[in-house]
C-alpha cells in the first residue's frame, strides 16, 4: 500500500539532492547558458514561424539535452526516459514537474539541424570566453590522440578492400539494399595499437597544459597517423608543445620552428633495437612525460566519468559532430570544476 503523497514532495526531493551535492545544480550556476542563444538560434532555427505548427522547444533547452547525452554517452531514446523520470536533470532543464519534454525524434532531428559545423561554432565560441577568462593560458600544449570507437560493420574480405579504396561496393548500392547502405559506415576504419583493435575514428586534440582544457581538435578515420593532422593543430599562440614518441619526425620539428620561431617541441625519446636510451634521455622522457600526462587524464575523465570514448553515429560527419560535442561537453564541465574551486568566475 502506498503511502499518502506528500505535499510539494518534489521540492523536498530536490532540497535533499542539493544538500547532497548536485553535480548538475552546480555545473547549471557555474555557466551562463544565454552566451549560446543567438548562435543556437541561427543554426537550428527558421526566421519564420507565422505559417503555425507547434511552437518549438526553447534553444538552450534543446542544447541541455544534447550537453545530458554527451555527458552519459546515451542514445536518443533512452534520453527522452531519462529526462521524464529524474528529477535533477529536470531541474539543469528548467523544467516544470509534469512539463512535457522532446521524444527521441525530437533531439535527433536538432543535432541533425546542428550538424558538425554548428557545434564546432559553439565549441569555438566557449573557448573564446575562456581564453577572456584567462582559463586558457598557452604556457604549454599537450597533443595526442585517442580512438573513437564505433559499431563494428560485419564486411567480407572482398567489401572491406573495395571501402578501403574509397569505393562503395556495387551492390549495397542497389534500390533494394538502400537500408543496408544506409547502416553501413564506409568513413570509418580498422585501427591495431598494441594488442588493442579499434574501428571508428580518432580526436587528435590539443590541451591547455595548466587548465586541461581541450583547446583544439580534428577528428580523422582511426587508420591516420597521430602525426599527420599534429602541424594543423600548432599556431602562432604556442610556446611550448608537449607529445610522446609517436611524434618523433626532426623534418617536421625543424619546419614547426621555422614557421614559428621560439616554439618548443619536446618529444619522448624513442628506444630502438640496438639503441636503447640513454640515462640523460631517459630523465628528458621523465620530465617531458609529468607534463604530457595531463592530456591522459581528460581522455581518462571522459572514458569514466562521461560514458567511455564510444559512438553510435554512422559517417564522418556526425562521427565529428558527436566527437566535437564531447570535446565541447567536457570542456563545459572543466570549465565547471574551475569555477567551483575558485580558479574563475561564473562563466558568461
Amino acid at each position: 500500500m502506498m503511502g499518502q503523497q506528500i505535499l510539494n514532495g518534489a521540492d523536498i526531493q530536490l532540497s535533499r539532492l542539493s544538500k547532497l551535492g548536485d553535480p548538475l545544480e552546480r555545473l547549471g550556476a557555474a555557466i551562463n547558458w544565454e552566451m549560446f542563444r543567438v548562435k543556437l538560434w541561427r543554426l537550428t532555427r527558421k526566421d519564420d514561424y507565422s505559417k503555425g505548427g507547434r511552437p518549438p522547444f526553447d534553444v538552450i533547452f534543446m542544447f541541455k539535452i544534447i550537453l545530458l547525452q554527451l555527458w552519459n554517452n546515451i542514445a536518443d531514446d533512452n534520453t527522452e526516459y531519462l529526462i521524464n523520470c529524474r528529477l535533477d536533470w529536470q531541474r539543469f532543464l528548467g523544467m516544470e514537474l509534469g512539463e512535457k519534454s522532446p521524444d527521441a525524434k525530437t533531439i535527433w532531428l536538432f543535432k541533425e539541424t546542428l550538424g558538425k559545423d554548428g557545434m564546432r561554432e559553439l565549441f569555438d565560441l566557449f573557448n573564446e570566453k575562456l581564453e577572456k577568462l584567462g582559463m586558457i593560458t598557452r604556457e604549454g600544449s599537450l597533443v595526442d590522440a585517442t580512438f573513437v570507437d564505433v559499431p563494428r560493420q560485419r564486411n567480407n574480405r572482398e567489401e572491406n578492400k573495395i571501402i578501403k579504396e574509397g569505393e562503395i561496393p556495387e551492390d549495397w548500392e542497389t534500390p533494394e539494399n538502400a537500408a543496408k547502405l544506409a547502416q553501413k559506415d564506409t568513413d570509418a576504419r580498422w585501427a591495431k595499437k598494441g594488442n588493442e583493435t579499434h574501428y571508428g575514428y580518432k580526436d587528435h586534440t590539443k590541451v591547455d597544459e595548466k587548465s586541461k582544457v581541450i583547446v583544439d581538435f580534428e577528428v580523422t578515420s582511426a587508420n591516420v597517423h597521430d602525426i599527420k593532422p599534429f602541424p594543423g593543430l600548432i599556431t602562432a599562440t604556442d610556446t611550448a608543445v608537449y607529445v610522446d614518441s609517436a611524434y618523433a619526425d626532426e623534418k617536421l620539428a625543424a619546419d614547426l620552428k621555422e614557421k614559428y620561431p621560439g616554439i618548443k617541441i619536446y618529444v619522448v625519446h624513442r628506444a630502438y633495437k640496438n639503441r636503447p636510451l640513454t640515462d640523460e634521455q631517459k630523465a628528458e622522457n621523465h620530465e617531458i612525460s609529468k607534463v604530457r600526462c595531463r592530456v591522459e587524464h581528460v581522455f581518462r575523465y571522459i572514458t569514466r566519468f562521461m560514458g567511455g570514448i564510444y559512438i553510435r553515429t554512422i559517417g564522418i560527419a556526425r562521427a565529428a559532430r558527436q566527437i566535437c560535442g564531447m570535446n565541447l561537453a567536457y570542456n563545459l564541465k572543466r570549465a565547471a570544476f574551475l569555477v567551483a574551486a575558485k580558479k574563475s568566475p561564473v562563466i558568461s
